[in-house]
C-alpha cells in the first residue's frame, strides 16, 4: 500500500509536557492506508453525510447520504462530531445519537471507508457550548488547573466511546480526530484570546497523553486545524508537536467570492505542502465548504482547480443540515451536476474507490 513510515512517538527536547505516545496497529495501518490513497488522488469527505440530509434523517435502518443520491457513490471520509458525549448526553450538538453515529461508524468501517470525528467541547467553566468564552477556561483544565478533576472525567467519557467502535472481531476501529480546532480565530473557548500560545499547546499535549497512554484509546490519528492563515509562522503558532500530531489540517470556507477563496486556498495549500514535505506529515482540507453551493461550477472549477495534484489527503465538507445550512449538493440543488461531475474524475476518491482499491 505505498511507502510505510512509522508515526512519531516521543520528542527529542521539550519544556513542556514530555511521554511516549501509545499508537496501535490500527492507527498505524490507518495512516499507512492515508498514504496509500494519497497517492491515486484525494478523498472526498463530507460530515455527517449518513445520519441525515435534506429532506431525511436517518432512524438507524439506512445507510444513505445526500452525495450517493447524485453520484451513486458515498463520501470516502465522514466526519462526525461528539460535542455533548463529555456531559453523558445521549445525542451530541445536533442531535445526532452516539448509539447512531457508532452503528455508522461500523457501517462506514466495513466498507472500507474513514472516519474523522471534531469536539465541540462545552465550556468546562459552565457547561454551555463552546462558543460561550467566559472565563479563562484552558488554563483551568490543565493539569494544575481546578477544572483539571471535571476535564479528565470528560477525557474518559470520549475515551470509553472510542474504544466502544469496534469491529466484528472486536478489534478498534481507527479514527481520526480533530479536537480544538480553528484555535487561531477568536470564537471558541480554547481560541485565540482566551489562552496563550503555550497553554493552547499544553492543552493538546495533554489530551493527547491522556487519551492515549492512561485511557488506552491508542487507536487515534489527531489532526491540527487552524482556520484561514496567510504565512507559515501562523500556521504554527499553536502548534503542539510533530509527536502529537499526525494531520496537518486546514479549515476554509468561502464567505465572499470564488476568486478570493481560491486564491487564499491557494496559498494555504502552498504552506501545509511545503510543511508536510518538511515534517514528512500528511496534510488535508479538514473543514471546508461554501453554504448553499450558489456557485454551479463550484466543485469542478474552484474546488478541484486547486485540490487536484496538491497532494493532499482528503477534503471535508460541512453538513447539509436544511436548505438554508447545507455545503454538498443535494439532489436538484443548482451544483449537483457540477458534483456529479467531479464525481467521475479518477483522482477523485468515494467511498467505493478506497475500498476497491485500498481495503
Amino acid at each position: 500500500m505505498g511507502s510505510c513510515k512509522s508515526l512519531q512517538r516521543t520528542r527529542s527536547t521539550d519544556t513542556m509536557t514530555s511521554f511516549k505516545r501509545n499508537i496501535s496497529s490500527e492507527a498505524q495501518e490507518l495512516h499507512n492506508k492515508l498514504r496509500a490513497m494519497t497517492e491515486k488522488g484525494y478523498a472526498f469527505g463530507h460530515q455527517d453525510a449518513t445520519v441525515y440530509g435534506i429532506g431525511w434523517k436517518n432512524d438507524g435502518s439506512l445507510f444513505k447520504s445526500d452525495i450517493h443520491e447524485i453520484t451513486g457513490q458515498h463520501p470516502a471520509v465522514h466526519g462526525f462530531d461528539i460535542g455533548h458525549l463529555e456531559l453523558e448526553w445521549m445525542h451530541n450538538l445536533d442531535t445526532v445519537s452516539f448509539d447512531l453515529m457508532r452503528s455508522q461508524i461500523k457501517k462506514v468501517h466495513e466498507q472500507g471507508g474513514i472516519v474523522t470525528i471534531s469536539w465541540h467541547a462545552s465550556n468546562p467553566i459552565n457547561g454551555k457550548d463552546s462558543w460561550n468564552r467566559r472565563g479563562k477556561p484552558v488554563r483551568h483544565v490543565l493539569s494544575n488547573g481546578r477544572l483539571h478533576h471535571t476535564y479528565r472525567a470528560w477525557l474518559a467519557n470520549v475515551a470509553t466511546f472510542f474504544n466502544s467502535i469496534r469491529d466484528d472481531e472486536n478489534n478498534p476501529i481507527p479514527i481520526i480526530f480533530r479536537p480544538f480546532h480553528e484555535m487561531n480565530k477568536p470564537w471558541f473557548w480554547w481560541g485565540k484570546g482566551k489562552c496563550s500560545e503555550a497553554e493552547y499547546k499544553e492543552l493538546w499535549r495533554e489530551l493527547v497523553m491522556l487519551l492515549t497512554n492512561e485511557f488506552k484509546a491508542d487507536h487515534l490519528l489527531f489532526a491540527y486545524s487552524p482556520d484561514f492563515f496567510e504565512t507559515k509562522e501562523e500556521y504554527l503558532q499553536y502548534y503542539p508537536g510533530d509527536d502529537v500530531v499526525d494531520i496537518l489540517g486546514m479549515d476554509l470556507y468561502q464567505h465572499w467570492t470564488s476568486n478570493s477563496f481560491s486564491k487564499n486556498l491557494g496559498n494555504e495549500l502552498e504552506i501545509v505542502t511545503q510543511l508536510g514535505k518538511e515534517k514528512e506529515k500528511l496534510y488535508a482540507l479538514t473543514e471546508s465548504g461554501h453554504n448553499k453551493v450558489r456557485v454551479p461550477d463550484w466543485w469542478t472549477n474552484v474546488i478541484d482547480r486547486q485540490l487536484a495534484g496538491s497532494g493532499i489527503s482528503w477534503a471535508l465538507f460541512w453538513r447539509n443540515a436544511r436548505t438554508n445550512h447545507h455545503f454538498v449538493s443535494y439532489p436538484g440543488q443548482e451544483s449537483a451536476t457540477d458534483l456529479h461531475a467531479l464525481s467521475k474524475r479518477a483522482h477523485v476518491l468515494f467511498l467505493e474507490d478506497i475500498s476497491a482499491a485500498l481495503h
